[in-house]
């Protein structure tokens, strides 16, 4: 019976075996077809800017895959080199894999796996070459030709961002003031914070909702709208002048707690409120268009886009989502309240209170679910302070547990910051112990801002309109810079001394640097239309040191927006444009842009190629300004 094993080619099996390695031959050439075309394509470099980590660690991934295919999940390390001598990027995969291997028992050198790695980096358009170092890092030197392609593709497309496998829906909740009180220096930074996310996500091309969430529901309405009635009983004809909507709420509040009848008012108008009787919903309209005012000045000054959606929205739809927490059995009674526990979570939400009222837990998992379902975000992130973290936790457990979302699909997150400090490092408050008003704070960076520049002597040399166009883009881009530059999760120390500072890492220090970079152009009598056709015409040179520093800092853009998207902190975006100005000053320092006559001053050479880098860190800086919210002006 062995026989006919012994000799296969009377089974056929021969002719089958040749026939799948032809087949695999075929194939392997294909893919090699595919791989190259893949190559030049990415080489021609489409119109947006490539993420040179991310295209590093596909190369990487593939040679670390191809050396050590046994691995399960290696890991995939890629960062920019610190040291400048050591090359441009670094894989520093082969310290990590080692021990992986060695907790399976396995003791190889690491310095063998990055020689390994090393023998199968594929054929790519960027790396020129690779060097060991030390125990095993992979130092990568980028190929000089590379680096000019892209950033001539930057010159000639602008900054576009990298492509979106799929536009996603994000909505995002931030600043949420209550009505009937001041919006204070909490809310700034939610303001600003938040603004910022939506300008990254706008920009990276995601379809997005700016929500906000005010206060515009609940029992202290009762006794606004008593208090209203009171002071003027024709309302309902009549427009009341309420200037000081916040005096007006500390009447209302000092009538609640010492008049027994007044409180006894209040609470039968909440009533009346909630059964939406016209007269009712008419005062509590007057009452939130004269809050809205209020915020919309703060918003116009710092120039805010929102939708607002306050808590009466979900009025509604409360009562739904507390029938689906019971018919799934997840509601228990305690006390009279109907509460939910989470899984994993210390603290039960309390959806119905033991009066039969709804609280925020009720109103904010029915905007969660309006979101996820009604709106159908992919991506939903609340921009409020770290204090209501423990809060949105529970919430979040409660929605995956009812079975609204998948954490793995849907992205929903807590942004959470720290709170504003005064200079004694205390709670940011008003010489009185008031809390600060918003315009108020804006008005004093208005005045700060106008001194600074009339120390420059600015108002001597700018037009009326252009000095007041500087004054708003350094005190408003100064207040959200110094809010933005920190990290978002530290508590932050205001200071207008500090902002406002020249030096260092703030807006007016940038601003400053981005006017000079845009009129070296314009000093050298060169218009858009020859910076244009250069751009066209003439080849990025990376000889010099600083020049090739340059050019791979601005080419950085899309991996430090990258990194923003992953972990929301916004700081990285300051960090980086700061690095740009300095990394620009060695460069115009070092390598002359313009040359002239020593006697006459005149222009006797333009190097072009300079002019183009100029170009480009102009492009890179308005960017990151735009996407921080900061407005620059073409004359400082």
């Amino acid at each position: 019976t062995l026989s006919p094993l012994k000799n296969p080619q009377g089974l056929g099996l021969s002719s089958h075996l040749d026939g799948l390695r032809e087949e695999n031959a075929k194939l392997k050439y294909r893919l090699n077809v595919l791989k190259r075309s893949l190559q030049e394509e990415r080489s021609q470099c489409s119109k947006t800017m490539m993420n040179i980590n991310q295209r590093l660690q596909e190369i990487f991934g593939e040679a670390i895959r191809e050396a050590c295919p046994d691995l399960e999940n290696p890991p995939l390390a890629v960062t920019p080199n610190q040291q400048a001598k050591f090359g441009d990027y670094q894989c520093n995969s082969a310290m990590a894999m080692a021990q992986m291997m060695k907790s399976k028992g396995l003791k190889v050198n690491p310095r063998q796996i990055a020689e390994n790695i090393q023998q199968n980096i594929p054929d790519n358009e960027l790396i020129e070459k690779t060097e060991i170092a030390g125990p095993g890092f992979i130092n990568v030197h980028l190929k000089r030709s590379f680096v000019s392609k892209l950033l001539t593709n930057l010159l000639l497309n602008g900054v576009q961002p990298p492509p979106l496998e799929s536009k996603k829906k994000v909505v995002v909740d931030f600043s949420s003031p209550n009505i009937a009180k001041e919006m204070h220096v909490g809310h700034l930074r939610s303001t600003i914070i938040g603004d910022s996310m939506c300008r990254l996500f706008e920009f990276l091309g995601y379809d997005v909702l700016r929500l906000n969430h005010v206060g515009d529901w609940g029992t202290q309405f009762g006794m606004l709208i008593a208090h209203l009635q009171d002071k003027f009983p024709n309302y309902l004809t009549v427009s009341p002048p309420i200037g000081d909507l916040q005096a007006f709420y500390k009447e209302s509040k000092k009538r609640f707690d010492e008049e027994e009848d007044f409180k006894k008012r209040a609470y039968q108008c909440v009533v009346k409120l909630q059964s939406k009787d016209p007269a009712f919903i008419k005062g509590w309209n007057l009452i939130c268009d004269v809050s809205r005012n209020e915020f919309q000045k703060v918003y116009n000054c710092l120039d805010i886009q929102i939708i607002e959606r306050g808590e009466s929205f979900y009025q509604e739809k409360m009562t739904a989502v507390v029938k689906e927490f019971e018919a799934k059995g997840l509601v228990e009674m305690d006390e009279g309240r109907k509460i939910v526990f989470a899984p994993g979570q210390q603290i039960p939400l309390t959806v119905v209170k033991s009066d039969g009222g709804y609280t925020y837990d009720t109103s904010d998992l029915a905007a969660l679910r309006h979101r996820l379902f009604d709106e159908k975000a992919d991506i939903i992130i609340y921009v409020t302070d770290s204090g209501q973290g423990t809060h949105f936790q529970v919430v979040f457990a409660a929605a995956q547990m009812i079975g609204w979302y998948d954490p793995n699909v849907t992205r929903v997150e807590h942004a959470g910051f720290g709170v504003v400090l005064g200079e004694d490092k205390k709670k940011f408050k008003t010489r009185s112990g008031d809390t600060v008003r918003l315009m108020d704070l804006l008005d004093e960076g208005l005045k700060r801002s106008m001194d600074k520049l009339k120390e420059k002597d600015r108002d001597k040399v700018l037009s009326t309109e252009d000095l007041t166009k500087a004054q708003r883009s350094v005190a408003f881009g100064c207040i959200k810079y110094a809010d933005l530059s920190h990290n978002r999760i530290n508590d932050y120390v205001f200071s207008f001394d500090k902002m406002l500072d020249d030096r260092g890492n703030t807006a007016a220090y940038l601003l400053y640097a981005f006017t000079r970079i845009r009129s070296i152009a314009r000093l050298a009598n060169i218009d858009e239309a020859a910076l244009r056709k250069a751009a066209e015409t003439t080849e990025v040179l990376l000889e010099h040191d600083k020049e090739w520093k340059l050019g791979k800092c601005l080419l950085r853009f899309p991996e430090i927006l990258q990194k923003i998207l992953d972990d929301l902190l916004l700081h990285t975006l300051c960090d980086y444009l700061y690095e740009l100005a300095t990394t620009f000053t060695e460069f115009y320092d070092s390598c002359y842009c313009i040359e002239k006559d020593r006697q006459t001053g005149e222009v006797v050479k333009v190097n072009m190629w300079r002019m183009l880098l100029c170009d480009a860190t102009a492009a890179i800086m308005a960017k990151g300004f735009d996407i921080l919210g900061i407005n620059p002006v073409s004359r400082m």
